[in-house]
């Protein structure tokens, strides 16, 4: 797993705040299973993650292409409209225009 935070500085545990139904769920998954709520959820994170590796792929392959630098797909991100739509509309010219 890669951090952001910088070498140096000590990891810190953020509070996962999630509903009652779901809290009781982990709770019970881990007393049954004999480890904590915290590896549980971690487990469960990991094991979600994989199974979605292909829906992540594509999401980040779209992301990629709307954003490819150009002054177009900034204002195509921005305005949720296609790029051919953003043409037909006389287009956005350049950075420098």
């Amino acid at each position: 797993m890669v951090s952001m935070a910088p070498p140096h500085a000590p990891q810190r545990q953020s509070p996962l705040k999630v509903d009652p139904a779901t809290d009781e769920l982990i709770s019970q998954g881990a007393h049954f299973l004999g480890v904590t709520k915290k590896d549980l959820v971690a487990a469960a994170v990991r094991v979600y993650l994989e199974q979605q590796r292909e829906n992540i792929r594509r999401g980040m392959l779209e992301s990629m292409k709307v954003l490819d630098g150009s002054l177009s797909s900034s204002v195509s991100l921005l305005t949720d409209l296609p790029p051919e739509r953003i043409s037909e509309l006389g287009g956005t010219g350049d950075w420098e225009e």
